[in-house]
């Protein structure tokens, strides 16, 4: 069965590929790296077993992303209500989001979906109380922002998406669009998630498409990293209207 992985960090927007992962369910760390196959370099290793590998990554990517504490990392995860309250009112300036699945569970049960895929075009759910909060939020001064990482040739649900993203931005979202050759290109690499007034980040996590919890982290190197990827996002990403024009219709 394949390991679940989440991105811890990584200095790959700088030109080279280090990363530290996290085993969702052991708490192992995985690292990449590149690979030390020197024979003289091997032979000052200690303690080396068949099938060990080593590689090499800078101190910063150590310092800045591995865990800190000895015990493995269990996320707590909290109900959808608090996740809510912070969308609804508990934030104060900014929700920012970013989606990186080839779908969503949760989109495919809504109605909207089965009109899209009979028709191949959906304003999506336009009744639905997200837009009538976000209008008000929007009104009172706040911002809703979202990144959404697109496959090429983009998936069913990513044009999905894409159909009813029209009634976002007419509640009030600005919402763009990325590439994904070119977010890991520029170190968008990490899992869905909100971000919160660059204070709080509300982190999800999935079996497949199905979101299965989420978990609200206020560490100061989580949030640090999730600011990075927000602004390294938002700088490469195309605007709504310019991205949809760049993606040919369904045949």
């Amino acid at each position: 069965m394949a390991r679940r992985l989440r991105v811890l960090g990584s200095t790959s927007g700088v030109g080279d590929c280090p990363t530290l992962y996290e085993d969702l369910d052991t708490g192992e760390v995985v690292v990449q790296g590149d690979v030390v196959t020197d024979p003289d370099d091997v032979s000052q290793l200690m303690y080396v077993k068949e099938g060990e590998g080593f590689v090499v990554v800078p101190r910063a990517l150590l310092v800045n992303f591995a865990p800190k504490e000895a015990e493995d990392y269990v996320p707590e995860f909290v109900p959808q209500k608090k996740i809510s309250e912070f969308i609804n009112d508990g934030f104060e300036h900014t929700a920012w989001r970013l989606e990186t699945r080839t779908g969503y569970l949760s989109d495919q049960e809504m109605p909207s979906y089965q009109e899209f895929l009979r028709t191949g075009d959906t304003a999506g759910e336009v009744g639905h109380p997200w837009f009538d909060n976000v209008r008000r939020m929007v009104g009172n001064g706040k911002q809703f922002e979202r990144v959404r990482l697109v496959d090429s040739p983009p998936t069913i649900g990513q044009r999905y998406l894409l159909a009813c993203a029209r009634t976002n931005v007419a509640a009030g979202e600005d919402i763009r669009y990325l590439w994904r050759a070119d977010a890991e290109r520029c170190g968008v690499n990490l899992s869905d998630f909100w971000l919160f007034d660059s204070r709080t980040v509300a982190r999800f996590h999935f079996e497949g498409e199905r979101t299965i919890g989420m978990e609200l982290v206020t560490d100061p190197a989580e949030v640090l990293r999730a600011c990075q990827v927000r602004d390294a996002a938002w700088h490469h990403a195309t605007p709504y209207s310019e991205f949809k024009a760049q993606v040919p219709s369904a045949e």
